[in-house]
């Protein structure tokens, strides 16, 4: 699916305009990159811009270019919402339902401005005046990339805004490996290197600077993994208890769900996280081929995202959520085996 209607902007952004650019909560590589990336291009051309996120981001991301500016609305709600008011555009990038944002969405919709939403997500929301939204590419850091050089083709990319753009595009595609990962990414890649990302750093510093306590929290992870052969799915689950006794960290449990779906002749993986504080289970699902794991978060667990990759939650215990997930299963065995 595919909706632009992104043409005309450019023509109403000038050095007069106030611009937000906001991510979804708990940002990811690409929720950072695009925002960043878009917000430093900007910037360049000497448009006002302020990046807000609804809460922190993880320690393995906080060294991308110009994240000391980013404002978290958790931290800083009344500054955040100063500078919304006083937005003439809002941008909203890789989400496209403005609850993905938490507490900050409720803001969001007493907003009297131009919303534009950059997006690769499906099933988006009528929000936004101005949308570029394709399910089949790979990341947002794509789009944002496919808008800059369509709409400013006389401006060069500078190596920091590369470097934000090949983050979100390389965590988004996992290194490169999923099946939405084209030659066009490949060749946007290339375009994002030749303009200085530092690809090897890049990779080293996201990837490479694993704390020991999250290591050992992998190992739990890996201990507590369960595999349902009979239904091509292997699952696993972190407590609070677990997350506390190896000091979890934002972040932490990202890529975690990978391990399991790594195993042989698994189609289906998944991984359950205890939130006591939130008093939910936090849920993401992966899976190979057809099966469908944002029809499946939708249909089951207040989620979504896209075909191979999604997100969740349950509101039961995480013991009740590991028992209703098992018996769901087998409503979807035709489709696994």
């Amino acid at each position: 699916m595919r909706k632009n209607s992104i043409d005309g902007l450019k023509s109403q952004l000038s050095t007069d305009s106030k611009v937000s650019i906001i991510g979804h909560k708990n940002p990811d590589g690409d929720a950072l990159g695009s925002t960043l990336g878009l917000s430093l291009f900007l910037a360049k051309l000497g448009i006002s811009t302020q990046v807000i996120m609804p809460n922190g981001f993880p320690d393995f991301l906080k060294w991308l270019p110009g994240i000391d500016q980013v404002l978290c609305y958790d931290a800083h709600q009344a500054e955040c919402e100063k500078k919304l008011v006083e937005s003439d555009f809002v941008f909203t990038l890789d989400f496209n339902d403005l609850g993905r944002t938490g507490n900050l969405g409720e803001f969001l919709k007493t907003l009297d401005t131009s919303f534009v939403m950059i997006d690769h997500h499906q099933e988006s929301s009528d929000y936004a005046e101005f949308m570029l939204v394709d399910t089949h590419i790979a990341s947002t850091c794509e789009l944002v990339y496919e808008f800059i050089t369509t709409e400013y083709l006389e401006q060069k990319l500078t190596a920091e805004v590369a470097s934000c753009l090949y983050t979100g595009i390389m965590t988004d595609t996992g290194s490169f490996r999923f099946p939405s990962t084209t030659s066009k990414t490949h060749r946007i890649i290339a375009d994002l290197i030749d303009a200085g990302a530092k690809n090897s750093q890049i990779h080293q510093d996201i990837y490479d600077n694993n704390a020991e306590s999250r290591l050992h929290l992998l190992g739990k992870a890996l201990q507590n993994l369960k595999v349902l052969r009979d239904f091509s799915t292997a699952y696993t689950y972190l407590s609070q208890e677990d997350l506390d006794t190896h000091g979890f960290k934002k972040g932490d449990t990202e890529g975690f769900v990978n391990y399991a779906l790594s195993l042989k002749e698994i189609k289906f993986a998944v991984i359950f996280i205890e939130n006591k504080s939130e008093k939910i289970v936090k849920i993401s699902f992966r899976s190979i081929g057809d099966f469908d794991v944002n029809a499946f978060a939708r249909s089951h667990y207040s989620g979504g995202g896209h075909k191979n990759a999604a997100g969740g939650k349950s509101d039961l215990s995480l013991e009740s959520t590991l028992v209703e997930f098992e018996n769901t299963l087998k409503s979807y065995k035709k489709e696994l085996i």
